[in-house]
């Protein structure tokens, strides 16, 4: 079957260990890396379950493109999304109804309609994927409040099989996303996350002139298709501009787009008509180009899980591909300021149930779109709040969406515990920028630094492909010919290390800690709580007082 609908003559790594676990109904988190097949996981289910299988993603794109590859297949599967026209959207509802699709793509927000999910229940539901996973954990990157909907969903279906997909998650985020839906048990198979033909590559800039002529270089010299990301529209702008203005075949993907300038952008991408995509992160996921030849980093990301995530979409076909970060030191600042708007404050949450015990002007009960016009506050921070607040069963939601208050007082202590979790979170997102930067700086193997952020052991030193193993293997190669020094003694020569283990030190907004680890760059310190935390060693200071053991 799988030959002759997939055209596939036998299965990759870790692949048959996810089919036979959805088959037996087995919850299960798979975390592949980008290009090793995490569709295939439930493709091969779906035609052989009884009921459907329903597919929630995170993006348009990326179910529009894996719609399109199974009806080629012959698998009668259909989307349901904002960016479908009213006459597609009833054609796929009432192939829904009858239970004629065998696989339903749908996004979060779909899935949390109580109509929608009427449809879904005039026939069984067997399996319940949820691609790019890492988005339903409050500790991943590209955290949607929507996905907090998911456990909810999966009772109202009946509780088919779970099978969560990504290709990023740290134990961390694989905790927290059993948490998210519920699964306590959910079995974790793992093929690791490293890819030898993928060459990571820093390069330092001095300004924003010298970053966008570097890009433009980097695209003329890439030979085949590249993705350029960039965290601002503003940035995808400039860089387009700029990229066009040297006769490249550039398009451009963000959110201020319309939708179908955005469809039109991305098919062209595909067809090969542009042969460079600039766009901020709304752009990738799902998207099914095997030969893209380098992923620019125009300004750093918030995290390494980001960063992974998005530069594993180069190479997807094994051949050989860049990775590349544009590194200045001042992006960080546009990241800190995406993390001060990301979470609820006290006012959020308390103007949120305030505003929940009133009744709407036009007599209406309350719905989430209601509540933000009405409030003037970012949807996100406006949603968690209610999410939150469900939670703790003061607003429940009625069956036809809308939003109402059980009665009782919610003090400002309830408040405070409510968001205790999203202040911790807050500091975590802070110490994942930290990480990006020490990334960009570091003078180690950049395979070892993602390796390790991943939880993820590796059988090598160094990878011998990024440009700070190359960097060092030119050095040792030098070394050889100086009389009596050895390629290590020349590469520990050059680093110079400002901490020692036991050093008392303070960090900025986390306080007093003890050195544990130090190298030239990075610093590891344990804090008072127990708590161990790295950071870059320029964002640490010595402080006065006696060196304690380790």
């Amino acid at each position: 079957m799988i030959r002759g609908t997939f055209g596939l003559r036998h299965l990759r790594p870790g692949q048959f260990d996810v089919i036979r676990n959805v088959m037996e109904g087995v919850d299960t988190l798979a975390t592949m890396p980008t290009g090793a097949g995490k569709s295939l996981c439930y493709q091969v289910p779906a035609l052989l379950l009884e009921g459907r299988t329903l597919v929630v993603s995170p993006l348009i794109a990326l179910m529009k493109d894996q719609c399109d590859r199974l009806e080629e297949a012959g698998v009668v599967a259909v989307q349901l999304n904002s960016a479908m026209g009213a006459g597609e959207i009833a054609e796929a509802e009432a192939a829904v109804s009858s239970g004629a699709a065998r696989v339903v793509f749908s996004t979060p927000e779909r899935l949390a309609d109580s109509r929608f999910r009427e449809l879904l229940k005039a026939s069984p539901t067997s399996l319940l994927v949820i691609d790019e996973a890492h988005v339903i954990s409050q500790w991943g990157h590209d955290f949607r409040p929507s996905f907090l909907e998911l456990e909810n969903a999966v009772s109202v279906l009946g509780r088919p099989t779970l099978l969560a997909l990504t290709a990023t998650a740290s134990d961390e985020v694989a905790d927290d996303i059993a948490n998210q839906l519920g699964a306590p048990g959910l079995a974790r198979i793992s093929t690791g996350v490293y890819r030898p033909n993928l060459r990571y590559t820093v390069e330092q800039v001095a300004d924003d002139d010298a970053k966008l002529a570097r890009l433009v270089a980097l695209v003329e010299a890439t030979a085949g298709p590249v993705i350029v990301y960039a965290s601002t529209i503003k940035s995808v702008e400039t860089a387009h501009d700029a990229l066009r203005a040297a006769g490249t075949a550039a398009g451009r993907y963000h959110g201020r787009l319309g939708s179908r300038e955005r469809r039109e952008q991305q098919d062209a991408f595909m067809r090969g008509d542009l042969r460079v995509m600039v766009a901020t992160n709304a752009f990738g996921l799902g998207i099914d180009r095997a030969d893209v030849r380098a992923v620019v980093h125009f300004q750093m990301p918030g995290g390494l899980d980001a960063y992974y995530q998005e530069s594993g979409r180069a190479g997807r076909d094994g051949e050989d591909a860049r990775c590349i970060l544009l590194y200045l030191e001042r992006d960080k600042s546009v990241q800190r300021f995406f993390l001060a708007g990301r979470y609820p404050a006290f006012e959020d949450v308390e103007a949120t149930y305030l505003k929940l015990l009133e009744a709407p002007a036009d007599g209406a009960a309350w719905s989430l779109d209601a509540l933000v016009d009405v409030l003037d506050r970012p949807r996100n921070k406006v949603q968690v709040a209610l999410v939150l607040l469900r939670r703790e069963r003061v607003v429940v939601k009625r069956k036809d969406g809308t939003l109402a208050v059980q009665r009782g007082k919610l003090d400002g202590a309830a408040v405070e515990r409510l968001l205790a979790g999203y202040r911790a979170k807050r500091e975590h997102d802070r110490a994942m920028l930290e990480q990006m930067a020490f990334y960009g700086l570091t003078g180690h193997c950049r395979w070892q630094v993602l390796l390790k952020h991943f939880d993820d052991a590796s059988t090598f030193e160094r990878c011998g492909s990024c440009d700070n193993c190359a960097r060092i293997a030119l050095a040792q190669t030098r070394a050889a010919n100086d009389e009596g020094t050895t390629g290590e003694a020349v590469e520990q020569r050059s680093v110079e290390v400002a901490f020692a283990d036991g050093d008392p030190v303070r960090v900025r907004r986390y306080g007093a800690g003890i050195v544990r680890a130090a190298d030239a760059r990075q610093v590891t310190v344990e804090f008072p709580s127990g708590d161990t935390r790295s950071f870059l060693a320029s964002f640490v200071e010595k402080r006065s007082g006696r060196r304690k053991a380790a």
